[in-house]
Order: structure tokens, then sequence, then C-alpha cells
């Protein structure tokens, strides 16, 4: 028996020519497969975000406390001294124990800087020219390992502190 394939209606459901059958390709159903897992799973993650949220609490922050220097032991153990000179009777002399000369840098023009400490604080440094924390001195000059102070640049200086002389073999 001939079936005909002129209005399909000849042809009994099921029953297609084998040169007519598309070949059986699985690949369009595992890529819709994979398209709607990625859907659901992204949905599945937002809702789980959404629900999954609790209120946003500060946590305690713990304090640093920095420990304490004490600036005079620290000059006095890197060898330290303050010396007090007096050039001019007329002017009184400061009290020494106020600053505490810890390092200079300087040049052969008297220019430089100190490192001083003022009233216990932790040491700054100082260029030439500047009025030292504290208010009423300045660094008048830098030369070697002395520094001079006074109540103004143009005043003779009232102060004088040296470093000693590193020991042998320090």
């Amino acid at each position: 028996m001939s079936k005909s394939l002129s209005f399909g209606h000849s042809v009994f459901q099921g029953d297609v020519p084998a040169g007519l059958v598309p070949a059986r390709r699985p690949w369009p159903g595992v890529a819709a497969g994979v398209i709607w897992l990625a859907a659901g799973l992204s949905a599945g993650y937002w809702v789980l975000q959404t629900l999954g949220r609790s209120p946003v609490t500060p946590l305690a922050s713990a304090s640093v406390s920095l420990p304490v220097v004490d600036t005079t032991s620290v000059a006095q153990a890197l060898g330290a001294t303050l010396a007090p000179v007096m050039t001019n009777d007329n002017v009184p002399a400061v009290v020494a124990t106020r600053y505490d000369l810890v390092g200079v840098v300087s040049d052969r023009r008297q220019q430089g800087a100190a490192l001083i400490a003022v009233d216990g604080q932790p040491p700054k440094p100082y260029p030439v020219g500047a009025e030292l924390e504290g208010g009423g001195m300045f660094l008048q000059s830098v030369s070697g390992r002395t520094v001079r102070l006074g109540p103004s640049m143009t005043a003779p200086h009232s102060m004088e502190l040296t470093l000693p002389v590193p020991a042998e073999g320090a």
C-alpha cells in the first residue's frame, strides 16, 4: 500500500516515512532546563536574602589605650643631660627641668632642628627660630650637640641644653 503525502490526511498519525522524521536532538530541552533551573535558583536566592535579613546591630568596639611613655627616662637612657648656662646676669635662668633635649640636627651655619620634650610631653621637632610649646622660649641656634634657647630671637640666650658625648662602645 502506497501512502501519499500530498495533503497529509492520508497518512495515519505517527506513521511518517523515515526520511521526513527529524533526528532527535536533546539540546533544546537541556538548554530550556538549564535556563529554568537558573531562574529558580536566582529567585530562591533573592527570597532567602530578603527573609534572612536581621536588623543591623553595631559591634562594640574595644577602646585602644596607648602606653604612657616617660620621656625623661627615655632621654636619660639615650644619654641626654640638661645643663642650664647663665650668660648674662640680667637675664633670669629658666628652670631646666621643663625642657628635655632628646636629639639635634645641625649644620655649619647654626641652622637645623632639635628634638625637645616640653613639660614631660612627647618630644617634638623644632627648627631654629620656632617657639617652643608652652610659650616664652625660642630655639635660637643649634650647633653640634648644643642648642640655645631664649625669650626671643634677638635677646641673648638664657638657656643652653647639651647632649652628652656617647660613651665608648655604646
